[in-house]
Parts: structure tokens; C-alpha cells; sequence
């Protein structure tokens, strides 16, 4: 009897038990909306970056269902051969005017963007890229495939930047990448002292605004029209699965730029497009940006209604200014409980722990939307003072 070669993996999994860092996949049985089924349950679901309830949006469905009847189901091919269909352009066109750029290049999910631009720009040992430390993993994946050294800086210390860019001078290109709100935090970016800071040493600012598309700036725009950095930005992320309810990501920004991605990319290169139903809906959403900013304006008052009812009971949000906001448990094990607890009480809010976030630093990430009512609000905030006191969070 041959043995198992990946009998250590049992090991890997007890560990992650023993850590209590193992969680069963939770399962969505109906729509993604504020209140939602999950795993049987009924629950005011806080994890969803549906941040403006698109996801049920009638404009949108609609998009999606005529697409599938006029262009099919799929490309069955990749950009570069024959999957470049005339609604991918013109969801690329629709979003290079809605960013203010001259170009834009969708890609097949956030996360392969990042990787795309780290590794296709830094492709050199001469070059360096600058990363925040608490970007997101996929910048941080992009970056170790780079072929160029990295430089990680603490958590939005300019003067620390400054220092590495001083000593970096010699670089053939430098990349200065950060997220426009952190994912974990709900922190936003000094955005404009990195880019004095670029100029000032003729690097390349790369914004990712995944948490902030749909959320900062007019219409939605993100984190340059947030700080009005219109045109000295040259590279901004964005991705297409939260706020805009769908799929993929993108980056935005010169012609060049569009092209020598499109030659060099190598998840653009080897990746079929997407169906067409999908960029149907994008399209959708951005005309919902455009033409709806009531959505905006009730998503930030209920993130403030909120934030206002968790400080009052005593919670620790950390330094949250965006509608991720996080209660802080500190350990894993207490920041899981809560999440069961809270799970239990009809409140979904996923629990997350270390390596995700630094250690004593454990939390429920909660995520509120423009399509959550105040009653569910109401409602979720009497389950975190219950299950806070029970688990002596709360004085």
C-alpha cells in the first residue's frame, strides 16, 4: 500500500484547528442583501462588500440577461486571440471617462490585476517597488513575482517612505504602491503626501482602490477624486466585485500604459475574457454611479449611524474612517467566539484573526450598506451589546 503523499496536510489542518483559525466555508442560499440566509439561517448580514446593494439592482439584471441573448454565455477565449468582444471595449471606454483617465484594461479579478501591473512594470533588478505594509495580499504576491527588490514601509509613516525613497535613488523606476482604504482597518491612504513624495523622487504612484471604488469621490470615483489628484496619479486599480456587485478588476490610466499591459501581462495574456453578461453589468453599475448618488449619500449615513451606536456601547473600532469598520477583540480565539456568538443571534460578521491581521489584534470586520434599514442596524448593534458583555468586551 503506496503511502499518502499528502498525508501531512491533515497535520497543517490540525494545527489551524488548534489555533482556532479553521472555518467551515459559510454557504449563501439566497440573494446577497443586508439581510440574508446563510448556512439555514436567517441573519443581517455585516460581511458583504455590497456596499451599495447592486447586486439585486433592477438595471442591473436587466444588462445582464439581454447581454447573454445578444453575445451568449461566454468568449471562450482569451483577449489577445479572439476575446476581445465589442462590450469589452466598451465597458473599458465607459470606465477610463468615469476615472478621468485616458485608458482603462479590465482584468479577471482584483487580485490578478495587482499581481499584473507589480509584475509587469517591475521587471527588473534595478528596479524597486514600495509597498504599505498592510496592503493587500495580492500586492504582495504581485511584488514576489516581480523580478525587482521590494521595500515595505510601517503602515502609513511617510517619513519612513521618504527614507526609503532617498535610498532608492539610484533605481532604474520605482513603484510607490498603497490601497486607498485598507480592507482590514478601513483607514484611508495619505494619498496626497505619497504622491508629493513621488514627485518629488520621480517615482510611480499605484493606487488600489478596490475598497474605495463606489465608496470615495464624486460619484464613487475613489481615492484620487477623493483628494482631487485628478491627473497625478498615473496608475489606479479597481475592482468590479464590490461596489459594482460583479466581477473582475481593472486598471486605469495612459494609453501606454493600456498597451504595454496588453503585450506584457501575463494574467491578461493567459486568462479568457469575461462573459459577456458581466461586462453588461458593470456598465449597468457605472450608469447607477452616475445617475443614482442617493445610493452613496445613504450608504455613508448609515456607516455613521452605526459607528456612532458601536462607540457608545464601548467597542474598540480602531482607526476606521470608511464603512469597514472593525470591532477589536483581541485575541483569535475571542474574536472567533464572537463571531459564532453573534452568528448565533441572527448577525453574520466574519471573525478574523492572525496573519490576516497582526496578532492581539483579532476582530469581526463589519461592512455596512446603502441597502441595510436602520431596524436591521438597530438590530445588529442590540446583538453586539449582548454578545459584548457576555464576552466581557464591554464593561
Amino acid at each position: 500500500m503506496p503511502t499518502d503523499p499528502l498525508s501531512f496536510l491533515a497535520e497543517e489542518l490540525d494545527d489551524l484547528k488548534k489555533k482556532n483559525l479553521f472555518r467551515k466555508l459559510k454557504v449563501l442560499e439566497t440573494e446577497q442583501k443586508a439581510t440574508s440566509t446563510i448556512d439555514g439561517r436567517q441573519v443581517v448580514n455585516l460581511s458583504s462588500n455590497n456596499y451599495l446593494g447592486l447586486t439585486t439592482h433592477p438595471r442591473l439584471r436587466e444588462a445582464a440577461i439581454e447581454a447573454t441573448r445578444k453575445y451568449g454565455v461566454g468568449s471562450a477565449a482569451v483577449r489577445t486571440i479572439i476575446g476581445t468582444m465589442s462590450i469589452h471595449e466598451e465597458l473599458e471606454t465607459k470606465l477610463a471617462r468615469f476615472k478621468g483617465t485616458e485608458a482603462a484594461l479590465v482584468f479577471q479579478s482584483g487580485f490578478t490585476t495587482n499581481v499584473a501591473v507589480c509584475q509587469s512594470l517591475m521587471s527588473a533588478e534595478q528596479d524597486l517597488l514600495v509597498s504599505d505594509e498592510l496592503n493587500h495580499a495580492s500586492i504582495i504576491d504581485g511584488a514576489r513575482l516581480a523580478k525587482s527588490p521590494r521595500k515595505i514601509y510601517p503602515h502609513k509613516d511617510m517619513a519612513a517612505l521618504k527614507r526609503i525613497l532617498e535610498e532608492g535613488k539610484g533605481a532604474r523606476r520605482t513603484l510607490i504602491v498603497t490601497d486607498g482604504v485598507f480592507s482590514m482597518d478601513g483607514d484611508i491612504a495619505p494619498l496626497p503626501d505619497i504622491v508629493d513624495l513621488a514627485e518629488k523622487f520621480g517615482a510611480i504612484v499605484m493606487v488600489d482602490d478596490a475598497h474605495a471604488s463606489g465608496v470615495l469621490g464624486e460619484n464613487g470615483r475613489g481615492s484620487v477624486s477623493h483628494w482631487k489628484l485628478e491627473g497625478r496619479v498615473p496608475i489606479q486599480i479597481g475592482t468590479l466585485s464590490k461596489a459594482i456587485a460583479s466581477i473582475g478588476g481593472y486598471v486605469a490610466g495612459t494609453r501606454l500604459l493600456r498597451e504595454y499591459l496588453v503585450h506584457k501581462a501575463r494574467p491578461f495574456l493567459f486568462s479568457s475574457s469575461h462573459p459577456p453578461s458581466v461586462s453588461a453589468t458593470c456598465i449597468a453599475a457605472i450608469d447607477v454611479l452616475l445617475t443614482e448618488p442617493e445610493l452613496l449619500r445613504r450608504m455613508w449615513d448609515n456607516a455613521r449611524y452605526f459607528k456612532e451606536g458601536l462607540a457608545r456601547l464601548g467597542f474598540n473600532t480602531g482607526a476606521s474612517e470608511t464603512p469597514i469598520t472593525p470591532v477589536i477583540a483581541g485575541e483569535t480565539s475571542k474574536a472567533m467566539r464572537l463571531s459564532d456568538r453573534l452568528f448565533e443571534e441572527g448577525v453574520f460578521a466574519q471573525g478574523i484573526g492572525f496573519p490576516t491581521v497582526a496578532e492581539g489584534r483579532a476582530r469581526v470586520r463589519t461592512i455596512v450598506t446603502a441597502a441595510h434599514t436602520r431596524a436591521e442596524l438597530d438590530f445588529a448593534l442590540d446583538k453586539f451589546a449582548k454578545v459584548g458583555r457576555e464576552l466581557e468586551l464591554l464593561r
